[in-house]
Parts: C-alpha cells; structure tokens; sequence
C-alpha cells in the first residue's frame, strides 16, 4: 500500500513538472496579447497623469498582476476578487500609513506592506502585487503622495478595472481558456492527473 502511494506521488509530481515546463504556443500568444493590449492602455492612460517615474513604478505593481491574470489565469491569486480587492485595500493601507505616520521610511515601507498582507488574508483578497502597490503609496513621488485617497481611485482602481476588462476579454477568446475560474487551477489539476493516472 505504501509503495502504490509512494508510486503514485511519483507519477503525479512527474506529470505536474511535465505540464509546468510544456511549451503552448496559444497559451503564451494570448498571455502576450492580453497584457500587451492592458499594460499598453494604462501606461497611454496614466502618462497624462503621471511623472515618467512614477508610471515606471505604477507599471511595475501592474506588470506583476498581469503575469498572474493573463499568464496563470486559474490561479486564485488572478481571480477578479483577487486582482481588484486586493490592489485596492492595499493602496488605502498604503495611504493611511503614509498621512498617518511621519515619514520615515524604514517603519512606513515594511508597515504598510505587512498591513497589506495581513488585510489581503483576512479579506481573502490575496494577490501578491498589491504589496507593491501599498509600497508605492509609501514611497512615491510628491505627487503621488499628494493624491492622498485619490490614489485609491486613480491610477489604481483604474487600472484594476482596464486589467480586469481586458483579461474578461482576452482570457475568454478560445474555448480553452475560462477566465475568471472558481478553483480552476485545482480542478484543472485533478483532472489531468486523474486522466493521465487512468492511461
């Protein structure tokens, strides 16, 4: 019994590495695609707004989110409750950190991305990006500090929804890809495995 077990965990960690390092060409066009088309309208968008670089650090917290929902869209860390909530509550800790506390970086850049974190957990909002964006309320710009709440809204619920529009439409352009996923990633998962264990 424990041998079939041991064998099995081996079977499933070789296909898991096996589907991990599979190159889909469909896959990485789309992911290609759809982080280009909304990387590429919030950086045309918040240049207007913005100093050079402030967009560079901006784009930054939105370049990470679009590795999770154009790249690995089923993972729970990509849902929308992920990518908006997430971003969100972390630029208002990030923002109440910074008008709350003197400015004194080595307390206020580890607070308000420990505060961040925590929220995200209790919220169940997790997406790793929004540490970066808590950061960015903390240590950007005088102009981006002078936005105050306002950053909450724009850039960064702005560019929540441009991602979130573009994922909804990229994500779902083949029959393939299901965007947003409830559990898809374990699903998906299980499924394969169970496939592959059958042959």
């Amino acid at each position: 019994m424990v041998k079939q077990h041991i064998i099995r965990g081996v079977r499933i960690s070789r296909y898991v590495i096996y589907r991990e390092t599979l190159v889909d060409a469909r896959e990485h066009f789309w992911a290609f695609i759809g982080s280009f088309v909304g990387i590429g309208i919030i950086a045309y968008l918040q240049s207007h707004l913005l100093s050079a670089n402030d967009n560079l650090f901006l784009i930054g917290s939105f370049g990470a989110s679009s590795v999770l929902v154009y790249g690995v869209i089923q993972s729970p860390l990509a849902q929308p409750r992920n990518l908006v909530g997430g971003h969100v509550i972390s630029a208002l800790l990030g923002v109440t950190v910074a008008r709350v506390l003197p400015d004194i970086i080595w307390i206020t850049a580890p607070l308000a991305v420990s505060l961040s974190i925590v929220a995200m957990q209790i919220t169940r909002t997790l997406h790793p990006p929004g540490g970066a964006t808590a950061l960015i309320a903390v240590i950007g710009s005088e102009k981006v500090k002078d936005l105050g709440y306002a950053f909450v809204l724009s850039p960064v619920l702005s560019g929540c929804v441009i991602l979130l529009v573009t994922a909804l439409l990229f994500n779902n352009m083949t029959p393939d890809r299901k965007y947003p996923t409830k559990d898809g990633f374990t699903r998906l998962i299980k499924k394969r495995i169970v496939a592959k264990l059958k042959r």
